[in-house]
């Protein structure tokens, strides 16, 4: 199946400097025998201009996404509406696309969230509800 693929001026300018925050964090370490972090950052850029990274924290007993964290760290700051977001897998260097959970959390969060950009490749895009087609909130 094919996505409408959305890439303007903007976004370049955007994916480039969530791309680098994202990558920055997202070297893996370990922090005890049954917990390590890293391995995949995310960045997210909101409505108002601020951007939030995160980054995966992996326990024997629960996962927290990478995109999970960085939407933590923007509600913490009383923000919820994400213009555009992006994961990077910092082992293969390169964009991952957001798991369905983190896409479900993004779109429950903020209705408006179906508009996000989601970073699926290299300068390359899709809004969320392209990703969600047939989802149970009828976007």
């Amino acid at each position: 199946q094919k996505f409408a693929i959305f890439v303007t001026k903007t976004f370049m300018k955007n994916f480039q400097k969530l791309y680098e925050e994202a990558s920055k964090i997202s070297p893996r370490r370990t922090l005890t025998k049954y917990a390590s972090c890293g391995g995949v950052g995310s960045a997210l850029i909101t409505d108002k201009g601020n951007i939030y990274t995160g980054i995966c924290i992996v326990c024997k007993t629960s996962v927290v996404c990478a995109e999970h964290s960085a939407i933590a760290d923007m509600l913490k700051h009383g923000e919820s509406e994400i213009k555009e977001i992006i994961a990077v897998s910092h082992d293969r260097n390169e964009v991952i696309t957001p798991c369905g959970n983190c896409r479900e959390f993004m779109l429950q969060i903020d209705v408006n969230n179906g508009k996000t950009l989601v970073c699926i490749g290299n300068n390359e895009s899709i809004e969320l509800s392209k990703l969600m087609p047939h989802h149970w909130m009828r976007l």
